[in-house]
C-alpha cells in the first residue's frame, strides 16, 4: 500500500452533498455503473460539502467557453474492489488473481495499483474516492463535450502522467495545465501519476502538500464516508 495511506486521519464528519447537475457536466452514463459496478443505490455524484464548494470555485475560475466535466466522485469500497479486479483482469487476459502464477500476478498487481488505489476495509487507509474528497474530471467546451487531454481517464499508460505531453504536444499540455491551474487555485492537489485525479484534505492531499512545502504532513480531515450522513440535495 502506498505511503500516503499511512497518514493519520481525524474525521471531521462533514456530510456528503450531491454535485448539482445544473452547474457541472456529469459523465453520462456514469462510467462504472456502465461497467456493472454495484453502488447499492448510492449516487456516485457526491462529494464532501467543503470539497464540493471548492469544486464550484474551481469552475468559476475557468476561462469563458470551458467547464468542468465530472467523470467520477464518491466511490464506495466495494465499487473500488470491483473496478480493481476488472482492471487486473484486463491486464491478465481475463484471469482473476487466483488463476495467475505468483510472479506474473505481482507484475499485473503493480501495474494495476499504478493508477488504482488498493481496496481496504480499514478505516485507517481508505481508498481516496471512498472518502468523498477525491474527484476525477476533465475539461469540456461550453456544451460539456470533453476537449482533447491526450489520453482518456483511467488509461493505464505513460500518457496519463500529467507532464507527458510537455515537449510533445503544447496544446494538450496547455489543456492539462489549465485544469491544474483552476483546481490548485481552489485548494485541490493532483495525483502525481494521473492528470485527471484531484483531492482536498484526504491522505493523498496531505502527503502531496507536505512534499511541496517540505514540512510534516497535516492530519487528514476525511476518512471513509460510508457512515457519514448525506447533506441531501438532488
Amino acid at each position: 500500500m502506498k505511503a500516503y495511506r499511512s497518514l493519520p486521519i481525524l474525521e471531521c464528519h462533514e456530510p456528503l452533498a450531491h454535485i448539482p447537475p445544473e452547474q457541472f457536466s456529469l459523465w453520462d452514463p456514469h462510467p462504472y455503473l456502465a461497467e456493472g459496478a454495484d453502488y447499492g443505490g448510492i449516487s456516485p455524484w457526491q462529494l464532501r460539502v467543503s470539497v464540493l464548494d471548492a469544486l464550484i470555485q474551481a469552475q468559476s475560475l475557468l476561462p469563458e467557453g470551458l467547464r468542468l466535466v465530472i467523470f467520477d466522485a464518491y466511490r464506495p469500497v466495494p465499487v473500488q474492489s470491483h473496478m480493481v479486479l476488472k482492471a487486473f483482469m484486463n491486464l491478465s487476459g481475463g484471469r482473476p488473481p487466483n488463476l495467475v502464477p505468483e510472479s506474473e500476478r505481482k507484475r499485473w498487481l503493480e501495474k494495476t495499483y499504478r493508477i488504482w488505489a488498493e481496496p481496504s476495509d480499514s478505516p485507517l487507509s481508505p481508498p481516496p474516492h471512498s472518502t468523498g474528497a477525491a474527484v476525477d474530471l476533465t475539461l469540456g467546451n461550453s456544451e460539456g463535450h470533453p476537449i482533447d487531454m491526450g489520453s482518456p481517464i483511467d488509461e493505464n499508460s505513460e500518457r496519463s502522467l500529467p507532464d507527458h505531453f510537455l515537449n510533445k504536444d503544447p496544446l494538450i499540455h496547455q489543456n492539462r495545465a489549465c485544469l491544474l491551474g483552476v483546481m490548485e487555485a481552489a485548494g485541490f492537489r493532483r495525483h502525481a501519476e494521473e492528470w485527471w485525479h484531484f483531492s482536498l484534505w484526504d491522505q493523498m492531499w496531505c502527503f502531496t502538500r507536505a512534499r511541496e512545502t517540505g514540512t510534516p504532513p497535516e492530519m487528514a480531515r476525511y476518512g471513509r464516508a460510508d457512515r457519514i450522513a448525506s447533506a441531501g440535495g438532488g
